[in-house]
């Protein structure tokens, strides 16, 4: 703020904000097995937050990296809400708990270009917290959607996301993704789509745009 100018103020966005063009997906470890130890939330949110968010990253066709963990001999494969929305992605599936510890991992969000990842995952507090902490530590800008992911108790879920913002790391939500990526209404051309998940996914937020549309015969005979 010692820099600040007055009249260099503009009308204009950061460059820490999020945009599909700047930005890579990282989807980790959602897997039953993973999801049997999930205490910190209800399974149900977290898979609507998932699909959700997999919704979302389809809309701009925004890269994606999906990985996860001994699928054939122990944590299994992902459920089937999120297989259709990952039929056209390829997992690949480790045996190391840190994803950037990896190298076909890694490979895959260097090839993509983009600095800014957005990152989910199961567990918080070692699935996505080793590769956040270790991409960011390389320079990369990490964003972890703290309510697509989920610890064994509130408090590992926690503590998991007070070490990652210490590190560099910015919590964010589904629907935050979501509404920084659309960024303005008169944007036409994903408006539908994005309206279409907030109806299915936002809970009271969706339900209030479908009365918006669809409002009571009498109230809208008024308006």
């Amino acid at each position: 703020m010692s820099n600040f100018n007055v009249d260099q103020v503009k009308a204009e966005p950061s460059d820490k904000l999020i945009t599909p063009d700047n930005t890579v997906f990282m989807f980790i470890d959602q897997q039953p097995q993973m999801y049997f130890g999930l205490g910190s939330h209800d399974t149900k949110d977290v898979i609507n937050a998932i699909v959700a968010l997999s919704k979302t990253r389809k809309i701009w066709d925004i890269p994606t990296v999906l990985t996860t963990l001994t699928t054939d001999t122990f944590t299994g494969e992902i459920p089937q809400q999120q297989q259709r929305e990952f039929e056209n992605d390829t997992p690949i599936d480790r045996t190391g708990l840190n994803a950037w510890q990896d190298e076909r991992v890694v490979d895959a969000v260097k090839k993509t270009g983009r600095k800014k990842i957005i990152m989910s995952g199961l567990w918080t507090e070692i699935c996505v917290l080793l590769p956040a902490i270790s991409a960011a530590d390389q320079g990369y800008d990490v964003y972890v959607v703290t309510d697509a992911c989920g610890g064994i108790s509130k408090e590992a879920h926690d503590m998991a996301i007070i070490r990652m913002v210490e590190a560099g790391v910015t919590p964010v939500t589904w629907v935050q993704v979501l509404c920084e990526l659309q960024r303005d209404w008169s944007r036409q051309e994903t408006y539908d789509d994005t309206m279409s998940i907030v109806k299915e996914h936002a809970g009271a937020y969706g339900v209030g745009v479908q009365y918006y549309y669809n409002p009571p015969k009498e109230i809208a005979k008024n308006v």
